[in-house]
């Protein structure tokens, strides 16, 4: 539940920095950095990921929430895992929720309690933090998405009170009365502002639809876009005392690591000014019932994959043509000879008419060619490119002559393919020059991709554009809108539809 505090730290104005840092005492912090290592994905893109914890501890102020056992024991759980995923230009937020029933791969780990290694296992996904704490968490999830976690933040249930509190309510609405003990929660049907232990129970509640973490997680999601909307308003950011209240109540029971110090989040929000409720969406990963045991899930492949590279390579994409080389350089329009006569003394001919230029992915062709010895690499990049518009029409294999890897990837175009290129260029996540020299390409054949281009069909106009795929090669970016499904919640989303 801590996205609370997190949204307020990159959408909130330098004055609300300037009460964090008379807050900052209030929050523990803890090195993670030397136990995760080097051996980590790296984050190119300018975007802020942080992955938010909800812990479920019964020690002091939460003692209230356990039964004498769980008092007892003093094993911290994770009630809920999200990713939030603040854009490059921070003007877009996405929260990705991963259900805690998801059975995964945990990578080897040190045990928290006794910091002894365990060994690579099969379990649920909140059982990493069980095991091995924060630590294995963020090794667990940067190795099932390959998305880089640059910071954390734990909140326990206190806490979480405290912040509905210092917003003061949020608006929730149940389809029928609830009376749950379980969840310490009584309430009437129909909308209504919760706060404190009513807020808590009914973002924890199971026994309300089918009882499912899954629709669990919807209603959290759909609490805490409300919450984003109302922790990103005028109404708090431009009212000093409520911001000092709530940026003390947030800052109250939370745990983060220490590399999200001061300075880092004062430049984080300086660069967060244009995030707004709007730009702010939830979306659970993709997920199907687990072939052992229908009680558990599996991530749904390859539409998981898939919103897993949309996080992992979100990147601003350049309006602005790289410069073309000399013997790149777009053909000059025009045509006819200086002084208005041709060579044999005769009347100039006119020149034929510019050839159209594509103006977007959709009209511009692709041959993908794979230049490395990575079986079906041609594939993949085509179906990645055809995902963003492109219309990739071959496919096929250009390693060197002795059969290695071609180092470096390379775009190239005859003719009037300038055009072409620079747009094609811009959609990969490694910037490269383009070049008119064509590679000579072995075992060409048609490419159909498995799922159509977004769109509507358009002309191909110009020539082919040819991408070799090289050991360089970074990745095609993804905007954040190929994220979105059906599941995706947001601030407009129907409070009364879960």
């Amino acid at each position: 539940m801590s996205v609370v505090l997190t949204t307020v730290l990159v959408a909130g104005s330098l004055t609300a920095y300037t009460v964090y840092r008379r807050t900052l005492g209030n929050i523990e912090t803890t090195n993670v950095t030397d136990e995760l290592g080097e051996d980590r994905p790296q984050n190119q893109t300018g975007a802020l990921n942080v992955l938010l914890v909800g812990s479920d501890t019964r020690q002091g102020d939460n003692a209230r929430y356990g039964q004498k056992a769980a008092r007892e024991d003093h094993t911290e759980r994770t009630d809920t895992i999200m990713l939030l995923h603040v854009s490059p230009q921070r003007d877009q937020a996405r929260l990705i929720s991963f259900p805690r029933d998801s059975m995964v791969q945990i990578p080897a780990c040190n045990n928290v309690q006794t910091k002894q290694e365990m060994p690579a296992q099969l379990g649920m996904i909140n059982s990493a933090f069980n095991l091995g704490g924060i630590v294995c968490t963020i090794r667990t999830i940067e190795s099932l998405t390959q998305i880089r976690i640059d910071h954390f933040i734990k909140v326990d249930f206190t806490g979480f009170k405290n912040i509905v509190n210092a917003l003061g309510g949020i608006e929730i609405c149940l389809p029928q009365a609830v009376d749950d003990r379980a969840s310490k929660l009584k309430l009437p049907a129909g909308r209504q502002i919760v706060k404190g232990e009513a807020a808590l129970g009914y973002v924890r509640i199971r026994k309300i639809g089918n009882g499912s973490d899954i629709e669990r997680i919807k209603r959290q999601q759909v609490f805490l876009s409300q919450v984003v909307k109302k922790a990103t308003s005028s109404d708090l950011v431009g009212d000093f005392p409520k911001l000092a209240e709530f940026i003390g109540a947030a800052t109250s029971s939370v745990e983060m690591d220490d590399q999200l110090n001061t300075e880092t989040l004062i430049q984080i929000a300086q660069s967060a000014q244009k995030l707004t409720a709007k730009g702010f969406k939830a979306i659970t990963v993709p997920w199907e019932a687990y072939v052992a045991d229908p009680d558990r899930v599996q991530w749904k492949q390859p539409q998981a994959n898939n919103l897993f590279a949309a996080i992992r390579t979100d990147s601003e994409v350049s309006t602005s043509a790289p410069t073309p080389p000399p013997s790149a350089a777009p053909p000059a329009q025009g045509g006819s000879n200086e002084g208005g006569s041709s060579e044999g003394g005769g009347e100039a001919k006119p020149s034929a008419p510019p050839a159209p230029k594509p103006t977007e992915a959709a009209q511009v062709r692709v041959q993908v060619v794979n230049g490395t010895n990575t079986t079906g690499k041609a594939s993949e990049v085509a179906e990645a490119l055809t995902a963003q518009g492109f219309k990739v029409t071959q496919i096929g294999d250009g390693r060197k002559a002795d059969g290695s890897d071609q180092e470096t990837t390379s775009v190239a175009y005859k003719g009037e393919g300038w055009e072409g290129s620079k747009l094609l260029i811009a959609s990969l996540l490694k910037t490269v020059a383009p070049s008119t020299t064509l590679l000579p390409v072995a075992n060409v054949k048609p490419f159909t991709p498995t799922t159509p281009a977004p769109g509507q069909p358009k002309k191909a106009v110009g020539p082919m554009i040819q991408l070799v795929v090289g050991k360089d090669f970074e990745g095609v970016k993804v905007p954040l809108s190929a994220a979105e499904d059906e599941s995706t919640v947001d601030a407009n989303t129907d409070i009364c539809a879960t």
